[in-house]
């Protein structure tokens, strides 16, 4: 067993996190996660691939990056961006082969860096051949059950239920049971709750329900054998069907990742739970949180009016966040790993049309990336590239296609990702004429980019600012602005303090006590520590943010 502290005192608490399982490369990770069609085409179709992302490992590195997640690379009908799986064990040719994934992983090893993959455990595409052959009459084939195949639709389902149902012409039955498109039909891992008048819900434990089982185990052990570090779960928490207070996927997942860290003990798996006291207790490594109004007034691409924290109009509350964050926090400690990710494939980019400027920019990325956890960037972020709005729907994407425009490298065509044609490029790239690229930030010591190499530096280098370091907000708990925040690991002890508001803020909280009080990094050295006897007063400058080292 791992040592635990633990110190209560309102939101005031902290803990080493130490994860139980995990293998010890997670303590360092910091990851990239890469949307292949867009990284960086390799043979001018106007898509990414693997050998173009093999290309950019360099980059990658000089970041502070050592770990990279690829979205979907499995061979795909692409009606949802490679989220409808059609063979789970070749690799699409419009990425590349199998064998060119396995030289992209063993050269990101070389590096001694890691990779893992999406797993689409829910469902697939319906040109899948299981699906196909489900299709058929005789209900005794192999993959007969892979699938959920009502007779008939009952009167009594909710609006949500009967969303899912997808009419059929198939021999197989009127209907299936789909996941999010109508071409992605759920695989079959049985209902928590099966009703017996309604023969298609099975349970759990009934033959096709293992059998899918056995399959996601097949897929993980053919991938890890070949030298990959593990996986991401899409929809991990969607798996059983009728399973309300998910203790039965809970426990479906309690088998998976038992049976995971026995074969693969230095793998790891990565759950889309959102919501980690449910996924770090099914055994998964790590977990998301979902950022809500801290940080987006945006929902999968439709623009809410909620007040966000990281607004400078200086609106919005910590308290909904203080109580989201503790409850889950405090739920997972010494037992997996948060993460807050600075955007993902399906969400608006943090530079939006609402959050514009890179001091803006700057702020946010110093909270994200001196949380505890496992920091996550999305290709891009780095760089402040934009959500564009109104970008065309392309294999599915439909609004969340603005977050999957292309990598800007640079000034030559296409902005170094392709030399194709500009008709040919997967999604139409960001036209501001004068949109960020790494070549124009690479040589701007103040630019954004090395504003985040500097800070993933600072985190590599100090175990209070990592992924296993204590952490405590020092907030008032009637004052949201400036957030206050510590991060300590024995004697090393950090203040970390962000003002996203236009305005000059000051607050203060308990004395420390230091000796001595060293700014170390941030957007402004003109941000202020001054100690007291009582009180410790610390003054921004409107958006700004400062990390203080305690002596």
């Amino acid at each position: 067993m791992k040592k635990i502290l633990l110190l209560t005192t309102g939101f005031l608490f902290s803990l080493f996190v130490s994860a139980q399982q995990s293998p010890d490369w997670i303590k360092a990770a910091v990851f990239m996660q890469i949307y292949p069609s867009s990284f960086q085409d390799s043979n001018d179709d106007g898509i990414g691939d693997l050998k173009g992302i093999q290309s950019r490992l360099d980059y990658l590195q000089s970041v502070g990056i050592n770990t990279i997640w690829l979205n979907p690379v499995f061979k795909s009908a692409f009606e949802d961006g490679g989220y409808d799986v059609i063979d789970f064990y070749q690799v699409d040719p419009r990425f590349g082969t199998n064998a060119e994934l396995i030289e992209l992983a063993n050269e990101v090893h070389r590096r001694g860096m890691h990779i893992v993959l999406d797993l689409v455990a829910g469902h697939t595409s319906d040109k899948s051949p299981w699906f196909k052959q489900s299709m058929e009459a005789d209900k005794n084939l192999q993959y007969s059950d892979y699938y959920i195949w009502p007779s008939f639709k009952p009167g009594d389902l909710t609006d949500q239920e009967a969303s899912r149902w997808v009419s059929s012409t198939a021999p197989r039955g009127k209907f299936y049971i789909k996941n999010y498109y109508d071409i992605q039909p759920a695989l079959n891992f049985g209902y928590a709750n099966p009703n017996p008048n309604r023969p298609w819900e099975q349970s759990v434990n009934a033959p096709g329900p293992q059998a899918v089982r056995r399959e996601m185990q097949n897929i993980i052990t053919f991938w890890l054998e070949k030298g990959l570090d593990g996986f991401r779960v899409d929809l991990a928490a969607s798996l059983v069907k009728n399973d309300p207070d998910k203790k039965a996927t809970i426990a479906l997942w309690k088998e998976l990742n038992s049976w995971f860290d026995g074969k693969f003990p230095k793998g790891i798996l990565i759950a889309e739970w959102f919501n980690p006291k449910e996924s770090i207790e099914a055994g998964f490594d790590i977990d998301f949180l979902r950022p809500g109004a801290l940080t987006s007034a945006y929902a999968r691409g439709q623009k809410t009016d909620a007040k966000v924290y990281f607004d400078k109009s200086g609106e919005a509350s910590l308290t909904t966040w203080k109580t989201y964050f503790e409850d889950q926090y405090k739920s997972t400690l010494g037992k997996g790993y948060l993460s807050l990710p600075t955007g993902n494939h399906d969400s608006p980019r943090i530079r939006n049309e609402e959050r514009k400027s890179v001091e803006e920019i700057k702020v946010l990325m110093t909270f994200l990336l001196t949380q505890p956890g496992v920091p996550f960037i999305y290709y891009g972020d780095e760089i402040g590239m934009r959500y564009v709005p109104n970008s065309p729907d392309v294999e599915g994407s439909r609004n969340r296609s603005g977050s999957r425009t292309p990598m800007q490298w640079d000034e030559s065509i296409n902005a170094g990702f392709s030399t194709a044609s500009k008709d040919k490029i997967y999604i139409p790239q960001d036209n501001e004429p004068n949109r960020p690229s790494i070549l124009k930030q690479e040589k701007d010591p103040q630019s954004l980019l090395n504003f985040v190499r500097t800070l993933l530096k600072l985190r590599a280098n100090s175990p209070a600012l990592g992924n296993n370091g204590a952490w405590a907000l020092l907030n008032d708990s009637n004052q949201s602005y400036p957030m206050i925040y510590s991060r300590y690991s024995g004697s090393e002890k950090y203040i970390v303090a962000v003002n996203p508001t236009d305005k000059k803020v000051n607050t203060s909280i308990p004395t420390l006590n230091a000796s001595k009080v060293i700014y170390v990094f941030g957007t402004s050295g003109k941000s202020a520590y001054k100690s007291g006897k009582t009180l410790d007063v610390i003054t921004l400058l409107p958006l700004s943010s400062a990390i203080f080292k305690i002596d």
